[in-house]
């Protein structure tokens, strides 16, 4: 039986589930031709069913259960993995995986990529010191990074102190097609409400404390008390399953709107499920480059973000959205009123969106980013890329 002559990438995260950066591996591997690279995902804790989502039928998934706290007791097993593996490539994502890069070092890797993709609700600002640490004592076994908004980029080079020359800020991309302007009276399965009888805001994520659902809970309820006719039309949707969704709920039935919204847990619909929208709603404390605002403004609906991460990077002010202050519920419930009050405004952003990913968040584009950053990589190591 012949070598593959492939190279091997092992992209390697904290778990392989439901999620943006995992999402942002799936379109990856998806779309790279895959006679560039061969493929391997490993999930320090557990890879979960979201692995169906890949659709090549050649990518090996290893997950390690992987206890809480940090991993060096794993460094052997993850030394014997990549020896036995002999990954060209490895590609950890955000802090819970920096550590396979002192392992993959010592396993001779040729390549140790490492991504920040955004920050967790421990470290909203970057300025946990611990944090800084711990990114600054790995530095040394890291061959390259990738930041996915300006934020982080910066954030590399100015706290961590890593060389510019070693980092690359890369922006997610989007598959256009799968995601795509819907008409005016769509609605995904399930939904109890009728458009365009109903203008319908929603977001889509995991529920939990990063992504501050409640924020836009509190917007929804304090819009309707704006605007007092908006009862009759404004309807809220929020997608996701976590320890958030259970507060959200309590939030809208005290304040007597329940009938008003649809928190259908987690869906696997998402395309439909924005189609079946007016408005899109990021409340997030803390982001990096946002598959959500992406797949979004794709489906041609304005955005309400929050000033948070990289949402700036893709949300124009005034043009195809909004930027909003994070935590302020009363901000947020203004230009809920606003956009609903403004169909034409509405359109006018949707279509700016479209417009924007066309142009700069293209899957094309970030494909290209990615595996010219591994061909670089290959080819300044002395590896082949194509061997």
């Amino acid at each position: 039986m012949t070598k593959d002559p492939r190279p091997l990438v092992a992209h390697v995260m904290y778990r392989f589930d439901t999620g943006g950066l995992e999402n942002g591996v799936v379109n990856l591997i998806n779309h790279m031709p895959a006679e560039h690279y061969r493929h391997a995902v490993i999930a320090l804790t557990e890879v979960t069913d979201f692995r169906k989502r890949i659709l090549r039928d050649d990518v090996q998934f290893i997950s390690l259960n992987k206890a809480p706290g940090h991993g060096i007791w794993l460094f052997p097993k993850l030394y014997r993995l990549f020896r036995q593996l002999r990954p060209a490539i490895v590609h950890s994502r955000n802090l819970a995986a920096l550590e396979v890069q002192l392992p993959a070092w010592a396993a001779g890797v040729p390549a140790r990529i490492h991504g920040e993709h955004g920050r967790d609700v421990g470290d909203l600002d970057g300025s946990n010191v611990t944090y800084q640490r711990v990114r600054r004592f790995y530095r040394p076994f890291v061959s390259y990074y990738l930041a996915l908004s300006r934020d982080l980029a910066q954030y590399l080079t100015g706290i961590i102190r890593v060389p510019q020359n070693k980092v690359l800020q890369v922006y997610n991309g989007v598959d256009s097609v799968r995601f795509h302007p819907g008409s005016a009276e769509q609605t995904a399965a399930g939904c109890p409400f009728a458009r365009p009888g109903h203008w319908l805001i929603g977001t889509v994520g995991r529920m939990q404390t990063v992504k501050d659902q409640p924020t836009l809970a509190r917007a929804f309820i304090r819009a309707l008390e704006i605007d007092p006719s908006l009862k009759e039309c404004l309807r809220l949707v929020m997608v996701g399953g976590g320890p958030l969704r259970a507060e959200c709920q309590k939030l809208l039935d005290e304040a007597g709107v329940a009938k008003l919204a649809w928190l259908p847990g987690e869906r696997g619909d998402i395309p439909e499920i924005m189609r079946g929208l007016d408005c899109f709603v990021l409340p997030s404390l803390a982001e990096g480059i946002s598959n959500t605002i992406l797949e979004a403004m794709a489906c041609g609906l304005p955005v309400i973000a929050t000033a948070v991460g990289g949402n700036a990077d893709l949300v124009v002010a005034g043009k195809s959205g909004e930027i909003v202050p994070a935590a302020d519920p009363e901000a947020m419930a203004k230009e809920i009123v606003r956009l609903a009050n403004a169909p034409a405004l509405v359109k006018a952003m949707g279509q700016a969106g479209r417009q924007i990913i066309e142009q700069k968040f293209s899957m094309n584009a970030m494909v290209a980013a990615y595996q010219g950053t591994y061909d670089k990589l290959l080819r300044r190591t002395g590896a082949n890329p194509r061997h």
